[in-house]
């Protein structure tokens, strides 16, 4: 069994813990494997080890690696900066895109998905921290911001996606995502069902709070390159 195949295990049993310790259903968080600046050698032994869903915040790094692996059954999500004119490539290469932060990349993604393709699936990114270093909607916009995006055809907007600014303690590493979570379900849009909580260092914060998607690259991976 290889070190990333250990790992995998190690990393889905500490979220199937959080799930517990939560008083949540059981596999109800899915883990996104961040393989950004991995090679494609590292995804094929995560994938055969049963991971099957990669996420990647560089598109023309990320297009080289679904070349390569083209004949794996692999959900690419795409989680970085998004430039525009990088969107007509992510519309026509991604299953999901974690990181729209304005209303002009949803709109872009929206027409330049291509037909032959189901809806692509978003999330909105939302600067929870108010952090001026981090692009994304406030928190007071997003009523009127999944209303504008909900009207646009060929994307399917899942949910949202946010980074807090980092703390150690475990009870302040709930609290953004508290409030991020109840805002959304105060919306009242069911189809909203996607919370792209966490990573490595707030995991279990992140799904006690509600994440249905967690965000690991590093405690898989390895140190990135």
């Amino acid at each position: 069994m290889t070190s990333i195949a250990n790992k995998l295990i190690q990393i889905n049993r500490k979220i199937r813990a959080a799930e517990f310790n939560a008083q949540r259903a059981s596999n109800v968080v899915q883990l996104l494997a961040v393989s950004k600046t991995k090679p494609s050698s590292d995804i094929i032994k995560a994938y055969q080890a049963g991971q099957r869903h990669f996420g990647e915040s560089y598109c023309q790094e990320a297009l080289i690696k679904q070349k390569e692996l083209g004949s794996y059954q692999i959900t690419w999500h795409f989680i970085g900066p998004i430039q525009s004119n990088k969107t007509r490539q992510i519309a026509s290469h991604f299953g999901w895109v974690h990181s729209v932060d304005r209303l002009k990349i949803a709109k872009r993604l929206s027409e330049q998905r291509p037909a032959y393709l189901p809806p692509l699936n978003i999330c909105i990114q939302v600067n929870i921290s108010d952090e001026s270093s981090k692009s994304g909607f406030r928190l007071d916009e997003m009523a009127t911001v999944t209303e504008e995006i909900l009207k646009l055809d060929n994307i399917r907007l899942r949910g949202v996606m946010a980074i807090p600014q980092p703390v150690s303690d475990y009870q302040q590493q709930r609290i953004p995502y508290r409030q991020l979570y109840q805002s959304i379900k105060a919306l009242g849009h069911p189809e909203i069902d996607t919370f792209s909580f966490g990573m490595t260092g707030d995991l279990d914060a992140a799904i006690a709070e509600g994440a249905t998607i967690v965000r690991v690259g590093t405690a898989l991976f390895g140190v990135r390159s």
